[in-house]
């Protein structure tokens, strides 16, 4: 994000500096970006004199505004702004924004390709790898921007508005930062600010801090519930998809698995159907929609075997979701650097739904513990040993599942190269049965 506000920046003349706490060797690439781009950094610490001429001060997300650089501007009269509040100021495209604790991925890339489906010039940015600073520098700009947006940079808005704004679920995160719950709630809330009459807001009726967050006047209010039927509300049963009492949609349509995903899809067709676009061709676009990589993502079927990739699984909430998104037998995967939580809470659902369990890395002996008296359990040394094992035990109509429950960094740099890694096992494994090796 910096780069990109960087960027932008000297389109219009400014002359950026950006400063950078870390001095890793990860930092790199960024600074040979930043060289080849002219603009000029500093690395490893935050000295004074970058401050003490500044006209604006932009924050990447990370950066909280508690910070005393931050505070220490603000008082000296330097305004401080976030990068997609900097962004926000040149954009011409229509806005469609997305928060919430869990799902914002698969629902801002479900919702981009929908309304690409619809025929319509879209771009995908926000709290992902596009900074909205780069979509604004393109001419023309898209007809909608498709937003992920952070509690980090809800916290620096002042004019964002988006005409369509959705708050997916809120849950215990990031209070380190914003202190309680409640106030978390309220920071997400900050989607609806700026919106007007005619503008629409999106919530879940299920969760009672997001369906109290304050509204604009004026706004249009939709919903979407995995409980009940109501007005303007978004729905599901066993068969269809409702919205208030009219079937809109078979739940046949919903390529994804699992409870989470069914609620994302509706605050999705809820999305959709606030913007006025072409029912037909949003469930066309739905029915194509292959889910985002690393979350419940549907990788290949061996031998009646279907293999599924959910690496961002990084905690006991994210097994629990994964595990309940099945109701075939699962030959799970789970291991890494563990993050202290007790694991015991979890073995009656483990019991339930795993026949078959492989454990990895460094929370391995851990996790064995806390689950191997409760289903078949083996340790595996690598994450080719790991996938061989889970296919060993798996037979037709079963599902093998990567759902860590751990962080990856011990063995790899990121989820997405463990996600990575599992796929490309799976492709080997899949190369040598076609070859008959």
């Amino acid at each position: 994000s910096s780069v990109g506000a960087a960027q932008l920046l000297l389109q219009h003349g400014a002359r950026p500096f950006i400063t950078e706490m870390g001095s890793s060797r990860a930092l790199e690439p960024w600074q040979e970006q930043c060289e080849q781009l002219n603009i000029p950094v500093e690395t490893g610490g935050h000295s004074d004199n970058a401050f003490q001429r500044a006209d604006l001060l932009i924050l990447s997300p990370g950066v909280p505004l508690a910070a005393p650089l931050v505070t220490q501007a603000q008082e000296a009269g330097v305004p401080v702004l976030g990068e997609l509040e900097l962004a926000w100021r040149f954009c011409k495209s229509k806005a469609v924004a997305v928060t919430g604790t869990n799902g914002k991925t698969t629902v801002t890339t479900l919702l981009h390709d929908m309304i690409a489906a619809c025929g319509h010039s879209v771009a995908l940015a926000g709290n992902n790898d596009t900074p909205l600073s780069l979509v604004v520098l393109k001419e023309p700009q898209p007809e909608w921007v498709v937003l992920e947006v952070s509690s980090y940079q809800l916290e620096t808005v002042d004019r964002f508005h988006p005409v369509i704004a959705c708050v997916l679920n809120v849950t215990p995160d990031h209070l380190s930062r914003h202190g309680t719950l409640e106030h978390y709630a309220l920071i997400k809330g900050r989607i609806f600010a700026q919106q007007r009459t005619g503008d629409a807001d999106i919530r879940n009726a299920d969760d009672p801090l997001v369906a109290s967050l304050p509204t604009s006047d004026g706004a249009r209010h939709f919903f979407f519930s995995l409980e009940k039927q109501g007005k303007n509300t978004f729905s599901a049963d066993e068969a269809n998809i409702y919205l208030g009492n009219d079937i809109v949609a078979s739940c046949k349509d919903n390529p994804l698995p699992g409870k989470h995903n069914l609620a994302n899809v509706l605050a999705s067709l809820a999305v959709m159907h606030a913007g006025g676009f072409d029912w037909q061709r949003t469930l066309k676009g739905l029915r194509k929609f292959k889910g985002v990589e690393h979350r419940m993502e549907y990788v290949t079927c061996l031998d009646g075997v279907d293999y599924y990739n959910a690496s961002k699984s990084t905690n006991l909430d994210s097994l629990r979701v994964a595990l309940e998104s099945f109701t075939r037998p699962i030959v799970l995967l789970a291991g890494g650097r563990g993050k202290g939580s007790d694991y015991a809470p979890l073995c009656p659902l483990v019991r339930e739904r795993v026949k078959h369990l492989v454990v990895f890395g460094e929370d391995a002996p851990l996790i064995m513990a806390a689950y191997g008296a409760a289903v078949p359990t083996e340790h595996a040394d690598s994450m080719m040993d790991a996938v061989k094992r889970a296919r060993c035990a798996a037979t037709a109509g079963d599902v093998v599942l990567l759902s860590p429950a751990c962080a990856s960094f011990d063995m790899y740099d990121n989820f997405e190269a463990r996600g990575r890694d599992y796929k490309d096992c799976l492709c080997r494994l899949a190369d040598k049965k076609e070859t008959g090796q």
